[in-house]
């Protein structure tokens, strides 16, 4: 049975900058407000007319140039965002970066939907369904925020994070080891968008102003982020056979500098040891990642041999981690 393998990665951010003192400009907030709370300190936004896709697009096509091919046998798309309810995005991207007549699907786990995604493909590589895939975290978190809420405005940005995987042996550098997925919808309310889905459209009622947007309870969320990261954190280290010492770089879904440092702290990994770049672009759900993965190759944080511990956690609630072995590959 083949293991799948991490062959390239790639990032791409829109151009715009939005940083903390522009928010406070028209937001009752402030940088340093902001940055206390959360670590961030600007965010990534989309232009008008720009869409997920388009996010997702740029950086796919950087994952293959950087995996040195042109062709994957299957795309999957983890995102919040979509570019429309029906039909799923992951198509477009696919035909958009020119490989037509393969599986191509969305994911929706929010925030954990990178992991959730990665863990589809290793299964489609496992079962020989795809011998490659491409796996896109990409986000529009800008569309679906309350222009007027200072806290969701402050929290996220636009991006789009992508790897490709391929098919090859459990003992190679980029082998991706055991996962660990999890969810309780019990807590559903506390990340959501309420209107716009079957339950709201059922009513058969106009939805509530501004149930459009995304909402959150922040203190809720916090607590159990915490909690279930480093559960599924340290359920993965033990399958694969790890000692908390043994990892090198540990990257988490890029949340909150406060949840990232207190679930380290909990595991025992040192703060050096983490990854961390939401100061320059924020939340980006399902993005971050693979965009914090692109930016510590690039600037050298990780390195090849590193052993790496990814974990996640979203609304649903829904959470996350697996491990690899980096590779010697270069972001294009």
């Amino acid at each position: 049975m083949p293991d799948a393998v991490l062959a390239g990665v790639g990032a791409w951010t829109p151009p715009r900058i939005v940083t903390n003192d522009d928010l406070a400009a028209y937001l009752d907030t402030s940088d340093e407000w902001i940055y206390s709370r959360t670590g961030i300190r600007q965010r990534r936004i989309a232009d008008p007319g720009v869409a997920t896709s388009d996010l997702a697009v740029e950086a796919g096509a950087r994952a293959l140039k950087s995996a040195e091919i042109d062709h994957v046998d299957a795309v999957i798309l983890a995102t919040t965002t979509p570019d429309r309810p029906c039909p799923a995005t992951a198509p477009d991207v696919a035909s958009r970066l020119g490989v037509t007549g393969i599986a191509a699907f969305d994911v929706a786990a929010v925030c954990s939907g990178f992991l959730y995604a990665l863990a589809a493909a290793a299964g489609l590589i496992a079962t020989e369904v795809a011998g490659t895939v491409l796996v896109i975290g990409a986000e529009t978190y800008s569309t679906i925020l309350n222009p007027t809420d200072r806290t969701t405005r402050a929290l996220f940005g636009d991006g789009a994070g992508a790897v490709v995987l391929r098919a090859g042996r459990a003992d190679e550098p980029g082998a991706l080891g055991p996962f660990d997925l999890g969810s309780d919808g019990r807590y559903a309310e506390l990340i959501s968008i309420p209107g716009g889905g079957s339950r709201q459209r059922s009513t058969g009622r106009p939805a509530p102003d501004g149930d459009q947007y995304f909402v959150m309870q922040g203190q809720p969320v916090f607590r159990h982020a915490i909690v279930r990261m480093a559960e599924s954190a340290l359920a993965v280290i033990d399958r694969a056979g790890w000692r908390v010492d043994d990892i090198d770089r540990f990257v988490a879904h890029q949340a909150n500098r406060r949840i990232l440092v207190r679930v380290a702290r909990r595991l025992g990994i040192p703060e050096e040891r983490c990854v961390m770049n939401l100061e320059r672009v924020a939340n980006t759900a399902a993005a971050s990642i693979p965009l914090a993965l692109a930016d510590a190759v690039a600037d050298g944080r990780l390195r090849p041999g590193h052993r790496v511990l990814l974990t996640a956690f979203g609304g649903g609630f829904t959470w996350g981690a697996t491990t690899v072995r980096w590779p010697d590959i270069t972001p294009a």
